[in-house]
């Protein structure tokens, strides 16, 4: 028997209906999607003008993590401005610093925000705890250069889409845990947060092709917890499994009415609001799997990517943030 589920919204559907799809993710087809070429960063600077400084961190191995840093260029060097630390998607298993860029730098265009990327190891290469330590290394070197990078320390907003959503939640519980740095909001765009994949929304979109079904969830989250039981899974690497959400950042949450993550991403908004914290979640109807970044045009990405921004100013004004 077919799961019922929501509808896609009909712009959105047309537009899917020339984008090939699959259910499944293997060894094999993460090492031909691997092999495609990303979209080159210049084509989304070339309309911009945008200072871009390419540095490396120290991993807590040492191994070097890079970060691309773009400033807008011609800002007032006496006065700092908001940073927004962006953390990618690809299931954990897919993309670099440069994918989904073009959102963040949307908020440098409109804000005159820094915008830094990070580019984390990637499983199955790496598993455990290392793609979100190597997104907290580098959030701590923004945090220890800011007057280098003109950066305002008390306006540094980490965000991040899908797999960089929940390595997003993930930083924001360590760096609240160590007591640093201060991070002023977190934005969680259609974040990856459980890793249970026992949701409503997951077993709707289970077994026929999408954008990112339970399938290929499962597929990307056993490549990244590798060995571990489930008694060793941190809440660092699984947001959803933290008990305490207590004292977090104000937060910003969206996702689609038809996509896999819906549920543990409403969940956890409930459970920001519960520990006593603030929270704005939106749930787009009709939105699927990373609905706004495939295909920006569409009228209800338009909306969320200008809901997203309006949100941002408001906690980014000196005399209003949170």
């Amino acid at each position: 028997m077919t799961t019922a589920r929501p509808d896609l919204d009909p712009e959105l559907r047309e537009l899917l209906a020339d984008m090939p799809l699959m259910s499944r993710l293997s060894p094999e087809v993460l090492t031909q999607l691997r092999r495609l070429p990303s979209t080159p960063v210049e084509s989304f600077l070339a309309h911009r003008q945008v200072d871009r400084r390419e540095v490396t961190v120290p991993a807590k191995d040492g191994t070097p993590i890079p970060l691309s840093v773009f400033r807008p260029a011609n800002s007032d060097p006496t006065t700092a401005a908001p940073c927004v630390y962006w953390m990618h998607g690809g299931g954990m298993v897919m993309g670099d610093r440069y994918s989904q860029i073009d959102i963040p730098l949307e908020w440098l265009d409109a804000l005159g925000a820094v915008v830094i990327s990070v580019d984390y190891r990637l499983a199955p290469e790496v598993t455990g705890t290392t793609p979100v330590d190597d997104c907290y290394q580098g959030l701590l070197w923004v945090a220890e250069h800011t007057a280098e990078l003109g950066v305002d320390p008390a306006r540094i907003v980490v965000a991040g889409a899908s797999a960089g959503g929940g390595l997003t939640a993930g930083v924001t519980l360590l760096a609240r845990d160590l007591g640093t740095p201060a991070i002023a909001a977190q934005m969680l765009i259609c974040p990856m947060l459980d890793h249970r994949n026992t949701s409503t929304s997951s077993l709707q979109y289970s077994g026929e092709p999408g954008v990112w079904t339970r399938e290929m969830n499962e597929f990307g989250w056993r490549c990244v917890l590798g060995d571990l039981a489930d008694d060793e899974i941190p809440a660092y690497v699984s947001p959803a499994l933290a008990d305490d959400l207590t004292s977090l950042p104000t937060t910003y949450i969206d996702t689609g009415s038809a996509e896999v993550f819906r549920d543990e991403d409403a969940d956890y908004a409930t459970r920001i609001w519960a520990a006593g914290g603030q929270a704005e979640l939106h749930v787009w109807a009709g939105g699927f799997h990373g609905f706004d970044a495939l295909y920006p045009q569409a009228r209800v990405s338009a909306t969320a990517r200008r809901t997203r921004t309006e949100w941002l100013a408001r906690v980014l004004t000196p005399d209003s943030a949170a």
